[in-house]
């Protein structure tokens, strides 16, 4: 077990969401009292961690081989790394925002590949059909969490060893196709060398993501996010971001390039303000159906 005290807010819900891929991630979520479960394959192996707040702490309990470095690791996980001190709101509902989710931090979980090969599943397709291919791949592939996330139905996803040998049928099956599934096998096989990002300057860890082919700056961001807890990191490219930002900042939709000129004043906190906004429900409305999942895939029903 682990407590942190805590000297400023923190909302596990708002701070841990971003690691979650769909409800129905078995990987981990949230409990009806604010904390949260995770399955993680660490360096060590595998993992279960409980992390909940009580008052003015935060404590955390793991199971299995990689609890050890889970609960090391648990101030990046909870955002005690992550510093909003420079964000100065140019706007009146960024403002608002950061007035409003004084608890959101920017997590950072130490893992790279976890992030990646969700994030590659999800370029340029529908979340359905996304977290649907990867909550496929994660049950089938995978592993029971250590401790109590086995009756919980926790899936620790697999390691890299595992995920290279997924058989071309398979990620078909999950809705990825060749041109994604290539993009993750290219990463994992220099799976060692992108854990280091980590240890890198943020330009140098985007950098030495962009290196593998398929992966672009939307990729990188996402990955960015997540794994190094990198506050500025954008998702240039995302179907909704740069449209949801032009509609809360001037209320007319722009684009990347739009965006990029509204988040300029932000530089250092970019991806903060466009969660704020999120969190806050700053979205543009829709006006019309959802974009459906493609169906030229071969694809076994879902699970």
């Amino acid at each position: 077990m682990r407590r942190i005290r805590l000297t400023r807010p923190l909302d596990l819900r708002s701070t841990l969401s971003r690691l979650q891929r769909g409800s129905g991630d078995p990987t981990g979520w949230p409990t009806s009292t604010g904390g949260w479960w995770r399955a993680m394959r660490t360096p060590e192996g595998p993992v279960t961690i409980h992390v909940e707040r009580r008052a003015d702490e935060v404590v955390a309990e793991a199971w299995g081989p990689g609890g050890g470095w889970s609960l090391d690791h648990l101030p990046g996980l909870v955002g005690e790394h992550d510093d909003p001190t420079g964000l100065v709101p140019v706007h009146d509902v960024v403002r608002d925002a950061h007035r409003h989710h004084p608890g959101f931090r920017v997590a950072r979980t130490g893992l790279v590949v976890e992030a990646l090969v969700p994030a590659v599943i999800e370029q340029k397709v529908t979340g359905q059909e996304a977290f649907g291919g990867y909550r496929r791949l994660v049950r089938t592939y995978g592993e029971p969490a250590p401790g109590p996330g086995e009756a919980l139905g926790l899936v620790v996803a697999p390691p890299v060893a595992v995920w290279r040998q997924v058989p071309s049928w398979a990620w078909l099956q999950a809705g990825v196709d060749g041109a994604r599934s290539a993009t993750i096998q290219r990463a994992l096989a220099v799976a060692p060398r992108l854990e280091e990002c980590v240890e890198l300057d943020p330009r140098e860890a985007h950098r030495r993501l962009r290196a593998i082919p398929g992966i672009g700056v939307w990729t990188a961001a996402e990955v960015r996010q997540r794994a190094l807890g990198d506050a500025d990191a954008v998702s240039f490219g995302d179907y909704h971001v740069a449209r949801n930002v032009g509609w809360a900042l001037t209320g007319r939709d722009t684009d990347d390039q739009g965006m990029a000129e509204l988040l300029e004043p932000y530089r250092g906190h970019r991806f903060r303000v466009t969660r704020l906004l999120e969190l806050s429900g700053r979205v543009r409305p829709r006006r019309g159906p959802r974009m459906a999942p493609r169906t030229h895939l071969p694809r076994a029903s879902r699970r």
